[in-house]
């Protein structure tokens, strides 16, 4: 067994061990005593059927010795670290203590095990309980010891550090009211599926872009990212150093003439990695199931390299947790017109190109190139005006009917609609669908109005010169026929390609489509 803490990413084409880690993070530091990180408090909960990883810092060549249950390992720490595996454990609801000895005694009380998950993304992700469309009925009925919460504080960092801000807790009406919404009512759902104890640690933050949520290593081994990503950060920042100094220059002149000064403060950009840093990195080998993932609207202006860049980023989690291809879920984009304050009958005017559209699509793309990764579609819970919208209950149910399949095996419906392939004949395009469970149906529209049950929306058709306009469409059996008498010869059809899509396919067990296309022709986000 390794007494080393597992390879982590870092700046440069190298990795390095924990221990370095820790020189490079906290200079100086003397241990006297046998210690853990922040995720081994009261109330975790560790991870069924899978080797647990037990691992913290103490001096040069002290035994360490780890109890849990009916086990005990021991270990001898080398470069100031020490980690231990326990075996696979079965789901309990038994509270157990770990005990770790070294020269000190330590002891972790209300251990469940069950299964852990991990939540990230951005604000949507972030979105807490207390804002949810349902909080006031949701978070009065919260009490659950068998949910533990584990919210991750924010943390951007240079380099890969080795612990976190946070502790466990029971869900109760006070821990989740600012906890993520997504991730309670997924936890949620999940346990009471389930029957064990769940556990979920949620790192997200507001506004971040997918690229700081991936180590170094991984966006250096990338030419384009390199490129666009790495050597742009540079540029970028020179940029904003030239236009800070500007504004403190110009604000001085203002403060000494007198006269208000209403610029605002130029502020900085988002750098590479550094939220993988600061709260990814500090979080592994910590045993996991999977994660749940709400992220994208920071990334719309780079859709198509969105397609590569998510698996990339998937693919980097699972090599640095070392736990195999473990399940990942994302939730595609809400419905959202971009703060444009447009009436439906503006957006529904005419077939348009989108950023956003062409972002659900590149989410569509990777769960169909990598195993275990899910796509939970939302386009029936958006908000026109809200890019926060507050339903977020069925985006949680959702995620965890997909964990239910994906991760789990169960026999269950856990997708709406997804296109599958088309053909043309007559004038007419008829698509064929996967997932179509009970047949096809129309139910309520993203914008929440009701339409004649006959009447599908969303669908445009285009010929050979790329022109799309608004198609009739009609459900025959787990199909969708599709046409136009402006185009006599379709050769492409596209669903809910909006930033705001008005579309209303269901399939009969109350699932939506997903938004699709099924021509490859460049966007608005393709390379030119």
């Amino acid at each position: 067994m390794s007494h080393r803490f597992p390879l982590l990413a870092c700046a440069g084409a190298r990795h390095v061990t924990f221990a370095l880690i820790i020189a490079l993070t906290a200079p100086g530091m003397a241990r006297a005593d046998v210690t853990l990180p922040a995720l081994f408090t009261d109330h975790m909960v560790l991870q069924q059927g899978k080797r647990v990883a037990v691992w913290g810092w103490a001096d040069n060549g002290e035994v360490v010795t780890v109890t849990f249950g009916t086990q005990t390992v021991k270990t001898t720490a080398r470069d100031g670290t020490w980690k231990v595996e326990l075996a696979p454990l079965r789901a309990s609801d038994v509270a157990e203590r770990l005990v770790v000895i070294g020269k000190n005694r330590l002891e972790v009380n209300d251990v469940l095990v069950g299964e852990v998950w991990i939540a990230s993304g951005q604000s949507n992700m972030e979105f807490p309980m207390r804002m949810s469309s349902a909080a006031d009925t949701d978070i009065p009925a919260a009490n659950s010891s068998r949910l533990r919460l584990f919210t991750v504080t924010r943390s951007k960092q240079n380099a890969p550090v080795h612990d976190v801000k946070g502790a466990w807790s029971y869900s109760t009406p006070q821990s989740v009211k600012d906890f993520s919404a997504v991730a309670y009512y997924f936890g949620k759902d999940l346990q009471e599926t389930l029957d064990v104890p769940v556990g979920i640690i949620h790192t997200s933050w507001g506004g971040s872009p997918a690229d700081v949520w991936m180590s170094n290593d991984a966006l250096a081994a990338n030419a384009e990212y390199q490129r666009a990503i790495l050597d742009g950060y540079q540029t970028r920042r020179k940029n904003f150093e030239t236009a800070l100094a500007n504004w403190k220059t110009a604000k001085a002149a203002a403060d000494a003439a007198g006269t208000e000064f209403k610029d605002r403060e130029p502020q900085p950009n988002w750098k590479p990695s550094e939220l993988y840093n600061g709260m990814i990195a500090p979080l592994i080998p910590f045993a996991i199931t999977g994660a749940i993932w709400y992220q994208g609207e920071s990334n719309a202006g780079r859709a198509y390299q969105y397609r590569s860049l998510m698996a990339d980023l998937i693919r980097n989690w699972r090599r640095d947790w070392g736990q195999g291809d473990f399940t990942f879920l994302q939730v595609q984009l809400a419905p959202w017109d971009k703060g444009k304050k447009r009436s439906l009958e503006e957006i529904a005017s005419v077939p348009v190109e989108s950023d956003w559209a062409e972002l659900r699509d590149a989410q569509v793309h990777v769960s169909r190139i990598l195993p275990h990764v899910g796509v939970v579609v939302i386009a029936d819970v958006g908000d026109k005006d809200n890019l926060h919208p507050p339903r977020k209950k069925p985006i949680g149910q959702r995620l965890a009917l997909a964990a239910e399949a994906i991760a789990y095996g169960k026999k269950v419906e856990f997708s709406g609609p997804m296109y599958k392939s088309v053909t043309f004949d007559d004038g007419k395009a008829v698509i064929s669908f996967e997932h179509s469970a009970k047949g096809l149906t129309i139910g309520k529209s993203s914008a929440d109005i009701a339409v004649a049950s006959d009447t599908l929306t969303g669908f445009a058709i285009a010929g050979d010169d790329r022109k799309f306009y608004w198609a009739s469409a009609a459900i025959r059996g787990t199909t969708v026929v599709v046409s136009s008498p402006n185009v006599p010869k379709p050769v492409a059809v596209r669903y809910g390609w909006a930033d705001f899509p008005v579309v209303n396919l269901y399939h009969g067990v109350g699932l939506p489509a997903s938004p699709f296309r099924t021509d490859d022709w460049p966007g608005v986000t393709w390379p030119k």
